[in-house]
């Protein structure tokens, strides 16, 4: 006789508000909820309770039951349109649950932002050390006997900035819990995994949460000064500068990025931005004086140009020296077999490129293709070259050893280290040479107009081939952020906007104006006939009239026409097959025969004739004829003023529709495809640079994957708005006075008088006339502006920190600017002026940022856990 299995009902509510033709669905770990397959979960009912849209389903399962689960949105077709973040609810079926017994789970949506806590940043650096305490046993049992009208709750509450130790008790109005009175409250047990539980009999139950807030400082590596340091900052400078954030209160570094950059063997190689791999390490970080207590006597102080080369030579001298010792312990070998897929095609690189004196590896004859033969000859022992490509390996595993023991101070000390991932890779890199069907080499990436560039920037790098990148599920991707998290805790995402749509600009382009957003909805011809709008060539092609020619050239006009114009009917002109490009263009100007003719003139003739490229109302797709895209700010163009009224009128409903409107859901489902591939790779923490020129899709996608947003009081979000307000910046977002995109808080404030006085007037509040240098008391205005922020994180540039105190301000403030985006040859070298070591003796400085933090209500190193509130709402299950 088979013995009857005890059932009970599981009735699930969650309150969420759908959109129509959405529907929601369970799927867990049991058969009855699919075995993780959606498609086979348990499809939830809308029922509307009042103003709350609750979605209800019930099923049978035996008394015991256990499950891991998970909401999903889902189509008609049930595919999954979105799904809940963090980890897994998990339910257990308390003890006791009879036969016939209801059970009602009252659940919500976790969403991103309330799995943040589990990220590595907070789990292994800020609250790290809570797992060390002992699990507390309790009994499941329902021993009490119930009314029928009573419920049996099981509060769930995940807290991970709670110590393991810790003592949690629930209080509210009920008796069951209380009446307010800690003392008689309801102690819930630790069960691992920041989990605390604990069962009572009541019908409502309360949850006070506050929003946990933290403060950090940011500054390249480069910039950073030491006693130590070799003409430029380096990884184990990171110590010292963790030492100084916790002085100052501060729960985080940020840098810049710290890849190999190492391309043209120039000053150019300073924009960190370009990478010649994804995986390697900057030489530029290393200490030598680390590698060997046998460090050869003549070190001089160098500068920052100097600094690579000099490093290096030191290295090599220390590598011959002792190779065969650090090439043959058991730390090197485990170190070159957990990442030799991307080492030996990285020196083997940077082998060819020494070797052929370029990275433009389509100039290597048989080797400008990679093949996995190629490379295994190239790196073999029996090669003459073998200790060269070992050095490459040599250097790579110190600098690894160096960050890594940065990185695990840092921890140590509750701090968490946040990098940063750029949004592309120099055309010129091993990864391009490596997996070049990733890549769209024909093209480059960029921005369009915004606040940082009027013209729009060009970064030369490819852009992505997404649909090929998709066929390993972003292999590439994963093992980025996978490189990324053996250092890192936190991360930024360069240039956010690029996972939703690029700009996308030709190859040949030298500027950033005339590009288009991939991917996009382009402009058809039959879209365009149907609005009348017939004459391709004149909108697609340079618009270029003699009397524009003697407008900007005046009576030098005659000599441009000659040398880069054909007159193809009177008084109409285009440009010669020669320089019928932007990258032309410059090439004759330094290399024409008729070169004589203007000199001194070079800059205005190139801008002169690249206004005239740029004069065209559409662009014309190059893979597909009939498919066009309108110009940005294209009304800004003689070739739009020269139209009809009715044609006019049609191209701007156009350019509002392509830029602002039609691309929304195209834009929306394609960063769902790509970023939660990124962030599901690794539990780093990750903030999103969200600047420029916004789509609207953008910040709620953001929200509902829980990426943190920058927001930059000087390039407010808001539209018509000339400043930001940080009292008003929602809790997603990071905040601060200025960025390394930008200039410095001082140098913002003296550089421009009417904007500075409209901040004093409409920021500040007074009605005096402002301070020509931003002294001190301005400083401490805007950044304690910015420390009471409701954002999550308030990170400030480090110079801006600095500028608290007028004994740093003595150096003029434009010189402190790390980055200027609209010179793409900027040299990017700013260094401190003061070591950390003197930094660090300044306790007065210390002592006021220290100040700031406390005093706005942010978490600080060494503060006590704040008691109570979770960081993500509780989980209630009731028994009826």
């Amino acid at each position: 006789m088979v013995k009857s299995l005890n059932t009970v009902t599981l009735i699930f509510k969650l309150p969420y508000y759908t959109q129509w033709g959405q529907s929601l669905v369970i799927a867990g770990s049991e058969p009855v909820l699919g075995s993780w397959n959606v498609k086979q979960g348990l499809s939830l009912s809308p029922d509307h309770q009042g103003n709350a849209l609750v979605w209800c389903g019930q099923v049978s399962v035996a008394a015991g039951f256990t499950s891991e689960y998970s909401y999903y949105v889902v189509d008609d077709h049930k595919n999954v349109l979105r799904w809940e973040s963090g980890e897994k609810k998990k339910l257990v079926l308390p003890e006791g649950v009879r036969d016939g017994d209801v059970v009602e789970i009252r659940d919500w949506w976790q969403d991103a932002s309330e799995a943040l806590f589990l990220r590595s940043a907070f789990k292994n650096v800020i609250f790290s050390g809570n797992e060390n305490a002992k699990r507390e046993l309790q009994s499941s049992s329902l021993s009490k006997s119930l009314d029928p009208e009573d419920i049996v709750v099981q509060f769930i509450i995940s807290c991970p900035r709670l110590a393991a130790g810790s003592t949690v008790v629930i209080i509210g109005s009920n008796p069951s819990i209380g009446n307010w009175r800690a003392q008689d409250g309801l102690k819930l047990n630790y069960v691992g995994d920041s989990i605390w539980k604990a069962n009572c009999v009541l019908r409502k139950a309360e949850f006070p949460e506050s929003p946990w807030r933290g403060a950090g400082v940011a500054v390249p590596i480069f910039s950073i000064r030491s006693n130590e340091d070799l003409g430029v900052g380096e990884f184990l400078d990171l110590k010292l500068l963790v030492d100084w954030a916790v002085n100052s209160g501060f729960h985080l570094v940020q840098i810049l990025p710290i890849n190999d950059t190492s391309v043209h063997g120039m000053w150019w190689d300073s924009y960190p931005y370009s990478s010649l791999s994804v995986f390697a390490l900057h030489p530029l970080y290393l200490r030598v004086q680390a590698l060997s207590d046998a460090i050869p006597g003549d070190i001089k102080d160098v500068d920052y140009e100097a600094s690579l080369a000099t490093k290096l030579t030191i290295a090599k001298k220390i590598f011959n020296l002792e190779k065969d010792k650090v090439l043959n312990s058991a730390s090197f070998n485990k170190f070159l077999s957990e990442n030799e897929e991307w080492l030996k095609p990285y020196a083997a690189f940077c082998f060819l490129r020494d070797f052929f004196e370029t990275s433009d590896h389509s100039q290597w004859g048989r080797f400008s293709h990679f093949s996995k033969e190629k490379l295994d000859k190239l790196a073999g022992e029996d090669t003459l070259h073998h200790d060269i490509i070992r050095f490459h390996y040599y250097i790579q595993y110190h600098l690894y050893t160096q960050l890594s023991e940065a990185a695990a101070y840092a921890r140590k000390k509750k701090v968490i280290l946040k990098g940063d991932l750029p949004i592309g890779v120099d055309r010129n890199s091993v990864d391009t040479w490596v997996y070049p069907t990733l890549f769209r080499m024909n093209t480059a990436t960029g921005a369009p107009p915004d606040y940082f560039d009027k013209n729009g920037q060009n970064w030369g790098f490819p852009t992505y081939n997404w649909e090929e990148m998709s066929k390993d599920n972003y292999g590439w991707w994963r093992a980025r952020l996978t490189q990324l998290a053996k250092y890192f805790t936190a991360y930024r995402i360069d240039h956010i906007l690029g996972f939703f749509r690029i700009w996308e600009l030709p190859e040949h382009a030298a500027t950033g104006l005339v590009g288009k957003f991939r991917p996009s909805i382009p402009l058809s011809q039959e879209e365009l006939l149907g609005d009348g709008i017939w004459d391709f060539d004149r909108l697609s092609r340079p618009y270029v009239r003699q009397e524009l020619l003697e407008e900007k050239f005046g009576s030098f006009w005659t000599v441009i026409a000659a040398n880069f114009l054909n007159e193809y009917q009177k008084q109409c002109y285009e440009f010669k097959e020669e320089c019928n490009t932007e990258k032309k263009i410059i090439a004759k100007i330094k290399t024409s025969p008729e070169k004589s003719l203007w000199l001194e003139k070079e800059d205005c003739i190139r801008r002169g004739l690249f206004d005239l490229l740029q004069n065209i109302v559409l662009i014309r797709d190059p893979e597909d004829s009939t498919k066009y895209y309108p110009r940005f700010n294209l009304e800004d163009t003689s070739s739009f003023r020269d139209l009809d009224e009715h044609s006019k009128n049609v191209f701007r409903r156009l350019h509002y529709d392509y830029y602002f409107a039609r691309q929304e859901n195209l834009w929306r489902q394609n960063a769902l495809k790509t970023l939660p591939v990124l962030l599901d790779c690794s539990d780093m923490l990750a903030c999103g640079e969200d600047l420029g020129l916004i789509p609207a899709c953008v910040h709620p996608v953001m929200q509902e994957l829980g990426l943190i947003g920058l927001r930059i009081q000087r390039m407010p979000s808001e539209p018509n708005c000339e400043f930001g307000i940080p009292s008003q910046y929602s809790y997603m977002t990071v905040c601060a006075p200025s960025c390394h995109d930008c200039s410095t808080l001082r140098a913002w404030w003296e550089e421009n008088e009417g904007r500075r006085s409209r901040f004093y007037k409409s920021v500040i509040g007074s009605e005096d006339e402002p301070p020509s240098r931003c002294t001190p008391e301005v400083v401490h205005f805007i950044v304690q502006q910015h420390f009471d922020a409701p954002s999550m994180w308030a990170i400030f540039p480090l110079q801006d920190l600095l500028a608290l105190k007028d004994k740093y301000t003595t150096r003029p403030a434009v010189e402190e600017t790390i980055n200027d985006p609209t010179n793409p040859k900027h040299y990017w070298r700013f260094r401190l002026h003061v070591p950390l070591e003197s930094m660090l003796e300044d306790k007065d400085i210390q002592a006021t940022i220290k100040e700031l933090v406390t005093s706005s209500g942010r978490s600080y190193p060494g503060k006590k856990a704040e008691a109570a509130g979770g960081s993500g709402k509780k989980l209630t299950n009731g028994k009826a």
